[in-house]
């Protein structure tokens, strides 16, 4: 896909996530990436690098954003407590970040997260405030909400959050040095911004492509429009940790400069995908992780190592098991 590229407004430096590498692992867990043969169309297979995210203690990728964002806030924006907005991963990184240095958390929590997201918040001790998609929607735009007090912690556009983010790419190159192409599902857009910033520097030739659910898909329209754009007929989905409303006009800069394309997956790939994922690598995959397996399974990628981030696995068992049934 071509689109305009505008000039990035925005930097994040190897420096910044080199500094978040060197002090996030005592919370965070450096995980495993697995080679594995999906079966493709006319008996074929096809290679995918699964990054296994769903094996941080929270089960996603976002404790790593959270928890170098939350270690750098003063002990007078601890002491005032913290909140975040989240569909349930992000809610759980800021959580387990506020547990372990001792502050206070409120998530303003999205009204159709799972129960299985619900849960391991309230084992955080996080007090939830639940809200519409569009409330929280609003707060995440606004960086503020009338029903939250304390210092917040954005879930994705922040510097901090993002520079944790890139830590993942450190990790793929140091275990696939000749890497081509990582494929990571997109919400905000701050996990593809962190990997696509420490790429950039250190494996320039690498490229970097979304995956987004054909019922939530603004980063696609962004792209094609050139401009941060809104999704038109934006749906509700089982895929609840992607595929937003719009793309943040603040974290356009950086998704246009890094993003190569973004791939836009049927909710059908995206259970095939969740099944397949479970079937042949024995991981849970929720809908958003899933949806990058999709994508990088797609002929829109090209050959060579692909990695695909399997970005979080928290998903209800109830949900999950009907999901791959259909």
């Amino acid at each position: 896909m071509k689109h305009r590229k505008e000039q990035t407004t925005r930097d994040i430096t190897i420096d910044a996530i080199e500094q978040a590498a060197a002090s996030i692992y005592d919370v965070v867990r450096r995980t495993p990436l697995v080679p594995v043969d999906f079966k493709v169309k006319a008996g074929n297979s096809r290679r995918i690098y699964l990054k296994l995210e769903t094996l941080q203690p929270i089960g996603s990728f976002k404790i790593r954003g959270a928890y170098n964002a939350v270690r750098k806030l003063t002990p007078e924006q601890l002491r005032h407590g913290i909140w975040t907005v989240s569909a349930g991963n992000a809610a759980q990184g800021v959580a387990l970040a506020a547990q372990y240095l001792g502050a206070e958390c409120s998530v303003l929590v999205i009204d159709t997260a799972p129960d299985t997201k619900l849960e391991a918040i309230k084992k955080l001790g996080a007090k939830i405030v639940k809200a519409s998609y569009d409330e929280c929607w609003e707060s995440i735009e606004l960086h503020r909400s009338s029903r939250m007090s304390g210092c917040f912690v954005h879930p994705f556009d922040n510097d901090d959050f993002i520079s944790g983010n890139g830590t993942i790419a450190l990790e793929l190159l140091e275990d696939l040095p000749n890497l081509k192409a990582v494929v990571a599902s997109v919400g905000g857009g701050g996990l593809l911004s962190g990997i696509g910033a420490a790429l950039r520097k250190l494996r320039p030739a690498a490229l970097l492509y979304a995956a987004e659910p054909e019922t939530a898909a603004p980063l696609a329209t962004s792209l094609a429009e050139g401009r941060a754009s809104v999704f038109p007929n934006w749906q509700a989905s089982f895929v609840d940790g992607a595929g937003g409303k719009s793309v943040l006009p603040t974290m356009w800069p950086l998704l246009s400069d890094f993003v190569t394309e973004s791939i836009v997956v049927s909710l059908e790939e995206i259970i095939t995908a969740m099944r397949d994922t479970a079937r042949q690598a024995h991981i849970i995959a929720e809908g958003a992780a899933a949806c990058a397996v999709a994508a990088a399974l797609t002929d829109k990628v090209g050959d060579g190592p692909i990695v695909a981030v399997v970005s979080g696995g928290n998903i209800d068992l109830e949900a999950f098991t009907k999901l791959v049934k259909t």
